[in-house]
């Protein structure tokens, strides 16, 4: 989850971080998730590992989008469980999925959603995308 947040901060977003779980703090999750739009969040990043109900749990309470991030965790089944915990969302309950352990494309969804909405923060996600490119072009050349 650290490289969502370093992609959102390289990208002049800003976020917070909070340490929530849906089957040991049911309480906290319940009232961040409820709470997040009337005090200005635009979106959420969820990472959960296991049975990985935070996203979806998240999503059922919030009208925000959600973008779940499975993790392989200790007690994960090789981090198959959470994903399809998170991918496997009842019609009504939507929640974006990006690849296991995926904070980074967590990070850069999240600033594309923000971004149809603000176009210096789509310009900014521009430039970075260049700079990917040019990174490739670069490796390309190495070759």
């Amino acid at each position: 989850m650290m490289e969502a947040a370093e992609v959102l901060k390289s990208l002049a977003v800003p976020y917070e971080a909070q340490v929530v779980s849906a089957h040991r703090t049911p309480e906290r999750m319940f009232e961040y998730a409820q709470k997040a739009h009337s005090r200005g969040i635009k979106v959420i990043i969820a990472g959960a590992g296991g049975a990985a109900h935070l996203p979806g749990m998240t999503a059922s309470i919030t009208p925000l989008p959600v973008i779940g991030v499975p993790i392989k965790s200790s007690n994960s089944i090789d981090g198959w469980d959470s994903i399809l915990s998170i991918l496997q969302m009842p019609s009504g309950v939507p929640v974006a999925t990006v690849a296991l352990n995926g904070g980074r494309n967590a990070g850069i969804l999240a600033a594309q959603i923000l971004g149809a909405h603000d176009d210096l923060l789509v310009q900014r996600i521009v430039t970075f995308k260049e700079e990917l490119k040019r990174k490739v072009l670069e490796s390309a050349e190495d070759l």
